[in-house]
């Protein structure tokens, strides 16, 4: 009689065992497709992938925008155009810089918060020297690729006879 309990507890334990195994690997009732838990978990890690938000701004610069008023030819201007990509948490800008008949070369540009006429501080660099034409993408903060949407932000580029900015225009939101 005891073989026989030893030999039940040792089948019973070889059974456990196995049921452990085969639950393990994925394998139900419904032929090793997954259960409606396992198709839960799945749909769940689908819907929160990361969505992409793309926004484009631009901005057309002169020195009549600039504060305070530079010593600038009155031709001077440019153009700025950026596209800001928000996925999984992260943002990066790429944009586009064009400038003509500035009183020296490009030394700088930025993006500054500030409202029109208001001079505020630098919130991306974005080249420094600066060429026409000159294009980039880098990282930005999410914070502010969400705050550049509501407006209040502006581009100007700096020179040496002007180093609080020659040009300057408000970046507007042109797309979505």
């Amino acid at each position: 009689m005891r073989r026989t309990l030893v030999l039940a507890g040792l089948v019973t334990a070889l059974l456990a065992g196995a049921a452990v195994a085969y639950a393990a690997a994925g394998d139900d009732d419904y032929g090793g497709y997954p259960t409606s838990s396992n198709a839960t978990t799945t749909e769940a890690a689908r819907s929160t992938e990361a969505k992409t938000s793309t926004y484009s701004y631009k901005a057309t610069m002169n020195a009549k925008g600039e504060v305070p008023k530079p010593n600038a030819p009155a031709n001077a201007a440019g153009n700025f155009n950026a596209t800001v990509t928000q996925k999984s948490g992260k943002a990066t800008i790429r944009w586009t810089l064009s400038f003509r008949n500035l009183s020296g070369k490009a030394v700088g540009a930025h993006i500054h918060k500030g409202a029109a006429g208001v001079a505020g501080p630098v919130v991306v660099p974005l080249c420094g020297p600066c060429r026409n034409g000159q294009n980039k993408r880098q990282s930005i903060d999410n914070d502010l690729a969400e705050a550049l949407e509501k407006g209040g932000y502006y581009v100007n580029v700096h020179t040496a006879k002007n180093a609080g900015g020659e040009i300057r225009g408000q970046l507007k939101l042109v797309g979505k």
